[in-house]
């Protein structure tokens, strides 16, 4: 199974949540809305790239846009190995919780 950082399965889970509108700025204000925090846009663009080189997201150009100043935007999308990456985690993880004793 491989391994995540928690910023990393977070990003990696947004990514899968926005389908084809994942982009840094996008990603960026995806997460303050989800977990009502700031995330610099730099840092999400950090944790992205280290996504691709795993092989669980990959990229592509975007058309340019006018509102962007001609410029394009580089999109993220889950590679199969992504999402059976995160099937992993996801099962690894509710074992785990089941296991807990009733709290009280």
């Amino acid at each position: 199974m491989t391994q995540l950082g928690n910023l990393e399965e977070t990003i990696l889970l947004l990514v899968m949540i926005m389908e084809d509108e994942a982009y840094g700025y996008s990603v960026s204000k995806e997460y303050h809305k989800q977990n009502g925090k700031e995330i610099s846009i730099s840092a999400v663009h950090t944790v992205l790239s280290r996504l691709e080189k795993k092989g669980l997201i990959k990229s592509e150009m975007g058309g340019a846009i006018e509102e962007r100043g001609g410029r394009r935007k580089r999109i993220f999308k889950t590679t199969d190995y992504g999402v059976r990456t995160i099937q992993e985690l996801k099962a690894h993880r509710t074992r785990l919780w089941n296991q807990l004793p009733q709290l009280q």
